[in-house]
């Protein structure tokens, strides 16, 4: 039976490489041109979790187990933003009752 870093190194580390660039540019794509703040968050998200996939994939390359390591705490990083994030969402949307960017930048606190 192999192993998943055996099964990683079986798909060319190019591959990998061209992937996580186009998930990440989907995900900068995202940031730039929405406008519903769940949406950038969501992009954001997309973005960490492509270079994620691109440490991961390196790191099993490498036979280097610190950098599954580093993805893990990259990833309990992300569910404490996913946390803030949507709380925060929350408290605009029942002070502002939306969740537009545009709308939003035009408050003044």
């Amino acid at each position: 039976m192999e192993t998943a870093v055996t099964q990683l190194q079986m798909i060319p580390l190019i591959y990998y490489v061209i992937f996580c660039s186009a998930l990440f540019t989907i995900g900068v794509v995202g940031v730039l041109v929405k406008r519903n703040a769940l949406a950038i968050f969501m992009s954001v998200e997309l973005m960490l979790n492509s270079a994620n996939l691109l440490i991961a994939a390196f790191a099993a390359y490498r036979n280097d187990p610190s950098g599954q390591v580093f993805v893990f705490f990259i990833m309990v990083v992300a569910a404490a933003e996913i946390a803030i994030g949507l709380a925060l969402l929350v408290v605009v949307y029942r002070s502002s009752h939306t969740i537009d960017i545009n709308i939003l930048n035009r408050l003044k606190w």
